[in-house]
């Protein structure tokens, strides 16, 4: 804690200078990490006053039945916010408090798969929005029946990243096809890879050329290939050399796409550069969760039983409604502590 008040004081101090706008990026960065420890350190205090508080409370009621049962449920308050505050200590990632960019890409099948990708793109909306993170779809590619064939979604929020890092993978679902005639049982994929955002220092490191940038426009698609924009204002920029491609068509202007689509490429080339670092290091996450499409981890099942299962932590869930309703908190504490586990072995 003491360590945690000195850097609020550094910080501070760093934001009464006269230059400290010059940066805006880096400001708010600053801005955020000061709001962040200043409500760390009120937490705790209040914690200390409140128990300090009881202490008394309990010396001079300690034959006062009632008040005994006043402070035992104000105890039970305490250790609930004791124990939301204990789990924040499993991030320990060093980008874990980012923003976070969810892609959802549907596999092969079609209608099926597409229509499967947009319920997960909705699990997540729905998942992030009751967990008080903001939502923005950057960039969508609907489906000509129904669904979606891809999706990029920024999530917004004190340790988005954190919370969502172990989506990464496969999800499968099995149920009876809503679009075919005999009502067959049918099983669908849906890759989802979560990237951190990264900051503009890390993206000063990556070098990219303009000759090495393909960049089209085009109008944002509506549902069924409809296009819902008059102007080309959406931005796709494919990187040559790797063929990594990011587009944006959340922003009115197409100046405002490109800045953003370029930041989401600088995310994609971060995140290879990891992965190649990790790979020379004979390193690769080891049983941790990958976007790979071999790499299945989790099975929503609605016929012929109703089941979610998740296939590394064992969490089972007999109501996949509440799951794809947004209902994740304890698939996500499970893999979180998981992926803790897994480091430290």
């Amino acid at each position: 804690m003491e360590k945690k008040k000195e850097r609020l004081i550094q910080l501070e101090e760093l934001a009464k200078e006269e230059n400290f706008w010059d940066n805006p990026k880096k400001a708010a960065e600053i801005n955020e990490e000061i709001s962040e420890l200043s409500d760390q350190i009120d937490f705790w205090e209040n914690i200390e006053e409140e128990i300090e508080e009881m202490r008394k409370m309990y010396e001079i009621g300690k034959d006062d039945e009632s008040l005994q049962e006043e402070i035992e449920d104000r105890l039970k308050g305490i250790e609930h916010k004791f124990e939301k505050e204990e789990f924040k200590a499993l991030f320990s990632g060093k980008y874990d408090r980012r923003n976070a960019i969810i892609g959802i890409y549907s596999g092969a099948g079609g209608t099926e798969a597409q229509d499967w990708a947009n319920m997960i793109l909705r699990m997540y909306t729905r998942y992030a929005e009751e967990s008080g993170f903001k939502v923005k779809i950057l960039d969508i590619t609907h489906g000509q029946e129904a669904g979606i064939k891809s999706a990029v979604v920024e999530i917004k929020g004190s340790y988005a990243y954190g919370y969502l890092k172990g989506e990464n993978g496969v999800h499968r679902l099995v149920r009876l096809s809503p679009f075919n005639a005999d009502n067959l049982r049918h099983t669908s994929f849906v890759l989802v890879e979560v990237l951190p955002e990264i900051s503009k220092d890390i993206e000063k490191d990556l070098e990219i050329k303009e000759e090495d940038l393909k960049i089209d426009t085009f109008r944002s698609s509506g549902p069924g290939g409809q296009n819902v924009n008059m102007r080309s204002t959406a931005v796709r920029i494919t990187h040559l050399p790797t063929g990594i491609v990011a587009a944006c068509q959340a922003e009115r202007s197409q100046g405002r796409n490109k800045e953003r689509a370029m930041q989401l490429l600088y995310t994609k080339l971060y995140q290879k550069k990891l992965k190649e670092k990790e790979k020379e290091k004979e390193n690769i996450r080891g049983d941790l969760p990958s976007a790979e499409w071999g790499s299945q981890i989790r099975s929503y099942v609605l016929h012929p039983y109703k089941m979610v299962k998740d296939h590394r932590t064992g969490i089972e869930s007999n109501n996949p409604e509440e799951v794809l309703d947004g209902g994740l908190g304890k698939f996500i504490e499970e893999e979180i502590r998981y992926i803790k586990n897994k480091k430290h072995d």
